[in-house]
């Protein structure tokens, strides 16, 4: 027996509309205004998630490092905590797999950095660790989160979430707001 391919194409169309339909505009807004914030004061971003979200987080990095950069302009400082692989191996194998993103930070973060958070649960334990250390180094806490926010939701100072208990379409719109935000991002610092 063989799949319809049509109607799982527009199934899968009409789910991912319907999740962008949910994203509220001043939440976005909010993000928005958060990484114009950082900019000004030259703060650093520190990006990370699991899985796919891990792969997010590392293309968030590129497009604001790379894509938002304007010649004779300084650029934006991120970096994506699961980049540096023989560290979080370490902090794996000798502390434990949910500090690989909170001991990184704890090196590396400083007061009034940024610190966004990527999951589609919001319950991955070594992102709720995070958060606790983000919040212990009085960065800005963002959540960009599915499946109704989970624990991060509480732990962090904005949230975007998106309304859907489904991976695919969770993750997509967390690829779409990393391309509207570096897209604003790069006029505003052309300006």
């Amino acid at each position: 027996m063989s799949l319809d391919k049509a109607t799982h194409i527009r199934s899968y169309f009409e789910r991912l509309k319907a999740v962008l339909d949910s994203v509220k505009i001043e939440d976005v807004e909010k993000l928005i205004s958060i990484f114009e914030d950082a900019f000004q004061r030259d703060a650093v971003v520190f990006v990370c998630g699991n899985g796919g979200s891990w792969s997010t987080a590392s293309h968030w990095v590129c497009d604001f490092s790379k894509g938002a950069s304007t010649s004779g302009k300084r650029r934006f400082r991120m970096f994506a905590l699961g980049d540096n692989v023989p560290m979080l191996t370490a902090y794996g194998n000798d502390v434990s797999y949910n500090s690989i993103f909170a001991e990184p930070l704890r090196a590396y973060a400083r007061p009034g950095d940024v610190v966004v958070l990527i999951t589609a649960s919001g319950n991955s334990p070594n992102i709720l660790e995070a958060a606790v250390a983000a919040r212990e180094l009085k960065t800005t806490v963002v959540g960009l989160i599915g499946f109704g926010g989970g624990k991060l939701a509480a732990m962090t100072d904005h949230n975007v979430i998106v309304e859907s208990r489904e991976y695919g379409p969770v993750e997509d719109l967390h690829l779409v707001l990393d391309h509207i935000v570096s897209t604003y991002m790069k006029e505003f610092i052309a300006k």
